[in-house]
């Protein structure tokens, strides 16, 4: 089954990420106390998923042990294929929200972890970015399915 596996933010930008249990989320403006967080927010600023998956390969493949919630996204998940969830509503514990657009390693993430090859070896694995539908909170181990 699908499940929110670690969540993370940031109250400023270019600061490290901290993980936390539970995020408040308000719709059309993003995660209560995350740096992306604004009255009037574009849908692409607004929530991030990456797959923990993805980041337990790159860290096996490199031998590394990088924190999930270093890869910068607001939601790490399990068991989902997240690029597919791109124009699609999705359900994450009470929340919905639609998926908007696959989420690109930047030359910051780069930087801020010391590996060039992030942007490179997560090209089309660095995630999504979600628009938030409804306002509600999403805790470790919510659910993820599709909305019908």
């Amino acid at each position: 089954m699908s499940e929110v596996y670690k969540l993370g933010i940031s109250v400023n930008n270019n600061k490290p990420i901290n993980e936390v249990s539970s995020i408040n989320v308000l719709a059309n403006k993003g995660v209560v106390g995350d740096r992306h967080f604004k009255e009037f927010n574009d849908p692409y600023n607004q929530l991030t998923l990456i797959e923990s998956e993805n980041i337990d390969y790159y860290n096996i493949k490199y031998s590394l042990n990088i924190p999930y919630v270093d890869f910068r996204r607001n939601i790490i998940t399990k068991g989902i294929k997240l690029n597919d969830l791109v124009g699609k509503k999705i359900l994450v514990g009470k929340v919905q929200l639609e998926g908007i657009d696959l989420c690109r390693p930047c030359r910051h993430l780069s930087e801020v972890l010391g590996h060039e090859n992030i942007i490179k070896e997560f090209l089309r694995k660095g995630g999504i970015r979600c628009q938030i539908l409804t306002t509600s909170s999403i805790k470790i181990s919510d659910k993820i399915s599709l909305v019908n």
